[in-house]
């Protein structure tokens, strides 16, 4: 008998015999035939974005390697609710502490409040769990500094969830990038716009206080920014930002305190019937009672105290100035970003679902000075343009894989992506630019490593 047949001979009796025991808990065996248990899960914020990106998913694609061994929320019928999506059997928690001592998860998912996030996360390396957060990674500069430090004290790891990195055409701007069709970049025009729905939500949830989101610089442009790092290579290094709040909040005719009793239904084209969506009733309207939080809340509301139109010029470490904006009550859903080169432009106008007429791909167009233009069509994908399915692969299922694309993206990721926002926020401040090495001491670096 070959070494060979004995250990093909060694699997099948091991596999036959877990079966027969009915060891649900492994999820195969290793090169030696021994049994690998499945990786120990736990998740903080169980909300639409904790349940539906990293609950549902996550157990329906990788249920075979990864185990869900508990569930922390600060409202208890939400969590109750949000086990019963999953369709797990996992305790639940309103105390953290007491969900990391007990369950001893293997990596915990963070996605609770953006203002919150630091508590999770630093508490959590500290209690012996490796970190997977949702963008923001944090809201400001000191709970920034903090986790890095606790990263390095604890020798966990934290991973920044940038799905946008992953996704097909975004993937294919940074392959056209590395090649230098264009030659050297030396500016950046991008333009961001959220219509009057999406960029409605968020005045009307937790984001519409600066407190809790640090503002849509930190929020949604935190996934911007690190696009542009990313596809740039190198990290920002000085910005000068205005915005203002002149369309939500005490800019209203009328108001209330949330849609569903508003007497102002009939004339307000921003009411939204919460009630219509069940998924959305089910984790928020019918738990209202334990915590008073109104998912469905007035985007007219006096206490918003975020931006609604914003504008950044940011300077790179590698010489690339970028002039960047967003825009909050817009008629369509998109961006359009152009990479000037010293010979040429890569340029896309990118529509997102649900925005106006949806075509099947989507498009960039590489311009060459003295010479042709070409059309790149790139076919779209469910899931935020594709990309939430294969980073979920990437962190689940295959994390040793070679990173062809650098679209893995780790604490200094995350740093540098709110840095810029916090950056901005506090240039809006002050009317200064605002240096990035003078928030947290991490020195931007031209070309990343």
């Amino acid at each position: 008998m070959t070494n060979e047949d004995f250990l093909s001979r060694r699997t099948f009796i091991q596999k036959s015999t877990l079966a027969a025991a009915g060891l649900a808990t492994f999820i195969g065996l290793d090169a030696l035939g021994r049994p690998l248990a499945k990786r120990k899960v736990a998740m903080v914020g169980t909300g639409h974005r904790g349940t539906s990106m990293w609950g549902v998913p996550v157990i329906k694609e990788f249920g075979d390697i990864v185990e869900f061994v508990g569930l922390c929320d600060t409202n208890k019928g939400r969590l109750e609710t949000a086990k019963k999506m999953l369709n797990v059997s996992c305790p639940t928690f309103t105390n953290f502490e007491e969900m990391m001592r007990q369950t001893k998860p293997d990596m915990l998912i963070v996605t609770t409040v953006d203002g919150t996030h630091h508590d999770f996360i630093i508490k959590g390396m500290e209690m012996g769990a490796d970190i997977i957060t949702e963008k923001p990674m944090t809201t400001d500069e000191t709970k920034c500094k903090a986790i890095l430090d606790a990263e390095k004290r604890t020798g966990k790891k934290v991973t920044v969830t940038f799905n946008y990195r992953y996704s097909p055409h975004r993937q294919k701007l940074y392959e056209l990038l590395r090649q230098e069709v264009v030659g050297k970049i030396t500016s950046v025009d991008f333009h961001w716009y959220l219509d009057v729905r999406h960029g409605a939500d968020y005045f009307r949830r937790w984001h519409r206080l600066k407190e809790n989101s640090g503002s849509l610089f930190v929020h949604k442009a935190s996934h911007h920014f690190d696009l542009l790092n990313w596809w740039l290579e190198s990290e920002p290094e000085t910005v000068y930002a205005n915005a203002a709040l002149e369309h939500y909040g005490k800019n209203g005719k009328f108001r209330s305190t949330n849609c569903r009793p508003c007497p102002h239904k009939s004339e307000c084209k921003f009411y939204w019937d919460i009630t219509k969506d069940k998924r959305l009733t089910a984790l928020y309207v019918d738990n209202e009672k334990h915590d008073g939080y109104l998912r469905d809340g007035c985007v007219f509301k006096e206490d918003v105290n975020i931006y609604d139109k914003m504008a950044a010029t940011i300077r790179y470490a590698n010489g690339v100035q970028v002039s960047y904006s967003l825009t909050t009550y817009s008629p369509y859903e998109g961006y359009r970003i152009a990479f000037n080169g010293t010979n040429g432009r890569i340029e896309a106008w990118i529509k997102e679902s649900g925005a106006m007429t949806m075509e099947s791909y989507d498009e960039i167009m590489v311009s060459h000075n003295f010479g042709k233009v070409e059309y790149i069509k790139i076919p779209q994908a469910e899931g935020h343009g594709g990309g939430d399915a294969l980073l979920r692969d990437k962190i689940f299922r295959n994390p040793a894989a070679k990173d062809t694309y650098r679209q893995s993206a780790g604490s200094r990721d995350g740093a540098m992506a709110i840095l810029v926002g916090v950056a901005a926020r506090k240039s809006v401040e002050s009317g200064q630019a605002v240096n990035i090495a003078d928030l947290t001491g991490l020195k931007p670096l031209a070309v990343k490593s």
